[in-house]
């Protein structure tokens, strides 16, 4: 099958990842997958959720939003609206859930990181590129907080990636643009770390299910693409080297 931008069913789009994007953040990266880009910050404060309070613990939470123009047709803020769509309220869950996996919480002390994802282009695997670039902006920021003296101990546990993977005429794809992600007849939604441990798996049939042997079929490729993307990660970072 012949690709939109001519790739290999199993490769990857181009990744770029530009830290220390945002002079004011703790840590900030501009990551693009392909034409889809984001900035991504980490931003410390120091209290928590009142069920953590007293806990000794931190915590880690995101929020993710879509600039208006972003997408080939304006996008409505979700401030104009009044409400969070579903679709963001899922998306910032995720990415919080993806950091949180990786991070030991009790060597943070009682301080949330907050994780900002906003949309500058879309074109498909927003969710994923998220999480890409959210690590690279949380590491940067967990380092301040050790070379400061604020936490004594490095928190970081493994390093965390994800990527997208579909179905398109019963041949299976990875990294998603937008034009086949609309037209696939599954897609699927990988977290992984870089031991190969899985954090989440989102995937959907759209037209008729598919079997266990096509699910694992599909698993590894996203393994096998997350383990390229964990790769350009290694190469910005020097705790992992």
């Amino acid at each position: 099958m012949k690709r939109i931008d001519g790739r290999k069913p199993d490769e990857l789009r181009k990744i770029k990842i530009k830290r220390n994007y945002i002079e004011y953040a703790e840590g900030s990266v501009l990551i693009e997958f392909g034409k889809t880009k984001l900035i991504c910050t980490a931003s410390i404060e120091n209290k928590v959720p009142q069920f953590l309070r007293g806990e000794g613990t931190g915590w880690i939470t995101a929020e993710y939003s879509m600039l208006p123009r972003s997408t080939p047709i304006r996008t409505v803020r979700d401030s104009t609206m009044g409400r969070i769509k579903g679709r963001t309220h899922e998306i910032q869950r995720l990415i919080g859930r993806s950091l949180r996996a990786i991070i030991e919480l009790d060597k943070l002390g009682e301080r949330t990181i907050w994780i900002d994802c906003d949309v500058i282009q879309a074109d498909g695997g927003t969710r994923t590129a998220a999480i890409t670039g959210s690590y690279i902006a949380l590491y940067d920021c967990l380092n301040k907080l050790v070379s400061q003296g604020q936490i004594d101990k490095y928190p970081m546990i493994d390093l965390a990636a994800a990527v997208s993977v579909g179905l398109i005429n019963g041949e299976i794809l990875l990294d998603l643009c937008y034009k086949e992600d609309s037209k696939a007849e599954a897609d699927m939604n990988v977290v992984m770390t870089s031991k190969g441990e899985i954090v989440e798996i989102q995937v959907t049939a759209e037209e008729k299910p598919i079997s266990k042997e096509l699910f694992q079929k599909m698993l590894e490729i996203a393994e096998d693409g997350i383990k390229k993307i964990i790769d350009i990660q290694r190469d910005l970072i020097d705790f992992y080297k």
